[in-house]
């Protein structure tokens, strides 16, 4: 077997930036309108902080407007609902991003349940997920999107490929299954409790590794020939799969850092201007 395809995150992000760019333009000129996603903040966290104003900037190079909301860290449950409410209710806002994590006292299920599913342009809502698992949902959680995302990109078939997914977090490997069962792929989840994940990963044409731990997918449980997407992200740019070694057996493989993430933020950009051609009852052909 040749050199595995490197699944580059970095292209496919700007191919998705470029036509969100277009299409924010041709509604500016069409309807007047510019999209805006609203991202609330709260308390000061600071990588809470940097992601917020990395997106804002994401928003700004394809014309999209972005309002930062930050509230202070000892906010009470009611006045979050509040001011989720109120974006809701501004006719301007096409999305709405409430950067987790948000401090422990408050109910963060409850503030994600208070967006508008016609909002969430985060997918992280019930009916979001909901959607997702029936084949209409609009807006899936943004990292599995960016996943099918690479995966078109590169024409990776799906239909009838065993695709094993290990983690089953709610907004990462519970949505990315159904987004692949939707494709028509066999799915295994694996989890923490799954005996013998080796094994299973071992029989797998696609791996999603989504499990939050650093290199915890082996090389050697790859099969050859392998689809391989890293959606993993630990300290010292190191994903959930033991990269060097997989590498030597996989068809395609995703890197870290350049893989999944960018196309992950590309998504939400995505998202949001689909959100605000609805609104505008502009649909793109």
């Amino acid at each position: 077997m040749g050199e595995p395809v490197i699944l580059d995150g970095r292209k496919v992000a700007q191919a998705i930036r470029e036509d969100v760019s277009e299409r924010a333009s041709h509604l500016k000129q069409a309807k007047g309108i510019t999209p805006c996603l609203a991202t609330i903040l709260v308390g000061d966290d600071p990588s809470s902080a940097t992601y917020v104003k990395m997106k804002g900037k994401a928003c700004e190079k394809v014309g999209i407007d972005s309002k930062k909301v930050t509230l202070p860290a000892d906010i009470t449950q009611d006045d979050l609902m509040s001011t989720i409410q109120s974006l809701n209710d501004d006719p301007a806002i096409n999305g709405i991003l409430l950067q987790h994590p948000i401090p422990s006292h408050l109910d963060e299920r409850a503030a994600f349940e208070a967006i508008d599913p016609e909002k969430d342009v985060d997918g992280v809502t019930s009916a979001s997920f909901g959607r997702t698992g029936l084949g209409f949902g609009q807006y899936p959680s943004c990292t599995p999107g960016a996943i099918i995302s690479i995966l078109d990109y590169y024409d990776i078939p799906l239909e009838g490929k065993h695709a094993v997914v290990v983690g089953r977090s709610p907004i990462l490997g519970k949505p990315v299954s159904l987004l692949l069962l939707n494709r028509n792929a066999t799915v295994t989840i694996c989890h923490s409790r799954t005996v013998d994940v080796a094994a299973k990963v071992a029989e797998a044409d696609v791996v999603v590794a989504a499990v939050g731990k650093p290199e915890f997918v082996k090389g050697h449980w790859i099969k050859e020939g392998a689809v391989v997407v890293d959606a993993g992200y630990n300290p010292g740019n190191i994903g959930d799969v033991e990269y060097d070694a997989s590498y030597q057996k996989a068809s395609a493989i995703t890197p870290v850092p350049g893989g999944v993430g960018p196309v992950t933020i590309a998504t939400l950009l995505k998202q949001t201007m689909e959100s605000a051609e609805k609104s505008a009852g502009l649909n793109k052909s």
